[in-house]
């Protein structure tokens, strides 16, 4: 009985091998040579040198290539590439070109394959690409702490104004950060979407990100029933507060990025501008982490270590993209910071529902509706400061 289980499982997959196998060898049938060559050459990133432009590449066109010239600002120039000027699918390398660039000027680099297939590069104002030191690690590492960890540790200031207020308030507040996070879930799955678009589209940058959002989400809210239920017990407060810090770290780590590849590529006036507006934003975080604790009483280290959790990611985020930011990595931690994200939303509306159910209330109150509006727009009025 179990052997002709297995054969009706064997015989579809059989058959199904053997017509791929018959495709691949023989080819679709229809026979025709494509109009050009198809070449896609990536730019991973530019560095600009003292001397000139370090350009990493990546070939993820479905055939070799070889590049033959370069051309910058409309005249031919010399260039050198590591490992070699052929590049296999899928293999990386290292254009190097002696250029006497100008600070602040744009530059166009035109890279021309042996089929005259042309890949741009554009430097909109050239500036020395930072080098990693141990002063731009501690200059960096100061910024991601001024962004994450001091605007979020005010909002957590405000913990003892919330405590003395009564339940009806305190769960209006708990609307208000529900409202906070479904904006942060939003500008964080947009933001993996923009840096999704950089991704070469073998990749397929945002689906990436729908991914890393899809199974983030599912894998934390997996993992805290399987918790509760082990316990036998509901998600306690600082539980949630966790994931919060955990999801709001995530988003943290994405504005780090954002930060430091800034300061990469030599925009230093739009770094400074995130910086501020990155910082007004975050202080709302805060409150949204101490909301779940308004019913408990938790210790001073408890506040510190969620401040941390919070926080501290800005600073990694400030040094991966400052020094060693991809946009695939990018995506990927994106895509994980929406899916935390999602699922604090998940339990702390879960928790909202059942308080007011054993309170016969309605769950979307005046109060809480208000509270969930007023979330929201303190997000879109402080994201004010960020865009441009």
């Amino acid at each position: 009985m179990k052997s002709k289980w297995m054969i009706t499982f064997l015989i579809p997959l059989v058959l199904l091998l053997m017509v791929l196998g018959w495709v691949l060898k023989n080819g679709a049938g229809v026979e025709r040579e494509p109009a050009a060559p198809i070449e896609v050459l990536n730019v991973e990133q530019i560095k600009i040198k003292p001397n000139g432009f370090e350009l990493d590449v990546n070939n993820t066109g479905p055939e070799a290539l070889t590049i033959s010239q370069v051309i910058v600002d409309d005249s031919v120039w010399n260039f050198s590439m590591t490992p070699d000027s052929i590049l296999n699918r899928f293999e990386d390398g290292k254009i190097t070109i002696n250029y006497p660039w100008v600070k602040g000027d744009p530059h166009t680099i035109l890279l021309i394959s042996e089929n005259g297939i042309i890949t741009e590069a554009v430097i909109d104002a050239a500036s020395l690409t930072p080098e990693f030191s141990w002063d731009n690690v501690l200059n960096y590492g100061f910024i991601g702490f001024y962004v994450g960890i001091v605007p979020i540790t005010l909002g957590l200031l405000w913990y003892p104004f919330m405590k003395r207020l009564k339940r009806s308030w305190v769960n209006a507040i708990l609307a208000l950060t529900v409202g906070l996070l479904l904006f942060l879930f939003f500008g964080t799955l947009f933001d993996g979407f923009e840096i999704g678009a950089d991704v070469p589209s073998v990749f397929q940058g945002n689906m990436v990100v729908i991914i890393s959002t899809v199974l983030t989400c599912l894998l934390l809210i997996g993992f805290d029933q399987y918790q509760q239920q082990r316990q036998k017990s509901k998600g306690t407060p600082i539980g949630i507060a966790l994931l919060m810090a955990t999801g709001i770290g995530l988003h943290n780590f994405g504005e780090g990025l954002a930060i430091g590849s800034s300061f990469a590529l030599g925009e230093a006036a739009l770094g400074t501008f995130l910086i501020i507006g990155f910082t007004l934003h975050n202080i709302t975080e805060g409150i949204g982490i101490a909301a779940p604790l308004l019913k408990t009483n938790p210790k001073i280290s408890q506040f510190v270590l969620l401040g941390t959790i919070a926080g501290a990611p800005a600073i990694l985020g400030t040094w991966f993209g400052g020094f060693v930011f991809s946009p695939i990595w990018g995506a990927v931690f994106l895509g994980i910071g929406a899916g935390a994200i999602l699922q604090v939303i998940f339990v702390i509306s879960k928790m909202l529902i059942e308080d007011h159910k054993k309170n016969n209330e309605p769950a979307v109150s005046w109060m809480n509706f208000a509270g969930f509006t007023i979330g929201i727009l303190i997000m879109y009025f402080t994201a004010f400061f960020v865009k441009f």
